[in-house]
């Protein structure tokens, strides 16, 4: 099977130290589901560690992991965001940004040893983090007439869906994240439901 409905997140936000020469490392990896959540993130990490001299970052985000972004914050090119984001891949996880706040110990490390620093800050974090397995997600929104309102629901307790959003007035809005290996049987069965329309939204 080519496409892989299953990926590799972490549960809950956690925490990683490394020290060298008087460098600390504070690595501090988040769950994250859109990009948008990541500036907030830096953000406050940055309003918590005014003092730290840097504040450098990796990014790797959808089911497919095809999207990452790097951050350097100033140290020199390739020997933070990078070997951040390696560690990530080795992990095999996504959906997750990694910060590495660095406090400055007075004693340059040169390249090899600021690459060392950020990848093991980043494991430690990683470790200390609890790895889940989750699906990928289609979100599909679902406008129905309310007469129909316990079937399509039945329907949703049936498959165990997650409904992210509801709206039951006149006509009947829900929005639920469908997983893919269950996609075609789902829709199958709300397309023998009269005047009901769906269409998809996106992938998580």
């Amino acid at each position: 099977m080519l496409f892989n409905d299953r990926y590799k997140t972490i549960k809950a936000p956690c925490e990683g130290l490394f020290r060298d020469k008087g460098s600390k490392f504070l690595a501090y990896a988040f769950p994250i589901k859109t990009e948008a959540e990541c500036k907030k993130i830096i953000t406050d990490l940055k309003a918590e560690h005014p003092k730290a001299r840097h504040h450098c970052w990796a990014l790797r985000l959808s089911p497919d992991r095809s999207v990452f972004r790097v951050n350097d914050d100033g140290e020199p090119s390739g020997t933070a965001g990078k070997p951040i984001l390696n560690t990530l891949l080795s992990y095999d996880v996504t959906n997750v940004i990694v910060v590495v706040v660095r406090y400055f110990g007075g004693t340059l490390l040169g390249v090899p040893g600021l690459i060392n620093a950020y990848k093991a800050a980043t494991i430690d974090a990683l470790n200390s983090a609890e790895i889940v397995e989750l699906t990928v997600n289609d979100i599909y929104r679902v406008s129905f007439d309310y007469i129909n309102l316990n079937e399509v629901m039945r329907i949703s307790k049936d498959f165990n869906l997650l409904l992210i959003h509801q709206s039951f007035e006149n006509t009947c809005t829900i929005e639920a994240e469908i997983p893919k290996m269950q996609l075609n049987a789902v829709l199958e069965k709300l397309e023998k439901i009269p005047n009901l329309h769906y269409n998809y939204l996106s992938t998580r």
